[in-house]
């Protein structure tokens, strides 16, 4: 498997085979920080989930033998801490397995970044009820915290952060386009993306020159939303802000030639963003390819 080096940043594959690879992970560099993919679960995709879209559509860019769906999570190591960026569901406990096997142990987690509290995304902060990572501090948007445990309560998201609110800090993210962008820990920023929940958030990891931008839920199937990002999923909020918050991440991500990750982009869930037709559609090349 060949290694990539782009903006400073390499990327290697640890194995080739299932899910891209027998482990379910991808690692690479950025700078300091060194960041493995996650693969939690993969399975046949649903086109069905997109909204605003039409058989056409599907039949241009998906194919007829269909598309696979993924569950990442994202471990990085940085000088002195672990970090956690999402924990999956739980189920299973395969992160857990997956963070063992590059040598660290649960106890040793130092922090959490939660991009939302959706249940795929934070499920695996709990074990009958225990906290899973007993020694993690949780970030979280301001804005999220309080939809999901105060204006729209969503219990499952209030059990699971139960064990860790006195290990808890909220932050207001900066807009992408802004220049000054407070760190909420050493060489990472978050930077809001609002619409898919009302504070969900990405996270820009920044290391000398290199960087990397973990988007989240920004996508749900690829395939057809890089090539039209006003295609939204059933599971965005906020449909009108998803796409708006799609498109310039997008668009920031290409004129910048800054790779992201994503959640739910498959193996190696990691890529370079191209954009084509004037900017409104964008072509994406992962980096196994």
């Amino acid at each position: 498997m060949k290694n990539l080096l782009v903006l400073g940043i390499l990327f290697g594959a640890i194995s080739a085979g299932g899910y891209g690879g027998d482990s379910g992970i991808f690692s690479f560099k950025v700078g300091q920080f060194e960041v493995f993919m996650l693969v939690e679960s993969e399975r046949d995709g649903n086109a069905g989930i997109l909204t605003g879209s039409t058989p056409d559509v599907i039949e241009r860019y998906i194919p007829s033998s269909g598309f696979k769906h993924s569950t990442n999570a994202y471990l990085v190591k940085a000088p002195g801490q672990n970090i956690l960026i999402d924990t999956g569901t739980g189920a299973g406990g395969v992160i857990i397995e997956k963070i063992k096997s590059l040598g660290v142990q649960p106890e040793s987690v130092n922090v959490i970044l939660l991009t939302h509290l959706h249940g795929d995304h934070f499920g695996g902060l709990v074990k009958d009820g225990k906290a899973v990572f007993p020694n993690a501090k949780i970030y979280l948007s301001e804005r999220e915290l309080n939809h999901f445990t105060v204006t729209s309560v969503n219990q499952a998201a209030v059990n699971a952060l139960a064990p860790y609110r006195s290990r808890m800090e909220t932050f207001v993210p900066s807009e992408l386009s802004t220049e000054i962008r407070p760190q909420i820990i050493p060489g990472i920023i978050p930077i809001a993306a609002y619409g898919h929940t009302p504070g969900h958030t990405m996270y820009l990891l920044e290391s000398g020159r290199a960087k990397l931008l973990v988007v989240g839920d920004i996508l749900h199937v690829a395939l057809v939303q890089f090539h039209l990002p006003a295609v939204n999923a059933t599971y965005d909020m906020n449909g009108t802000d998803a796409a708006r918050s799609r498109l310039a991440v997008l668009t920031y991500a290409a004129l910048n030639r800054l790779p992201i990750a994503g959640m739910h982009i498959v193996y190696p869930g990691i890529g370079i963003v191209e954009s084509y037709n004037n900017g409104r559609s964008f072509n994406y090349t992962s980096m196994d390819d």
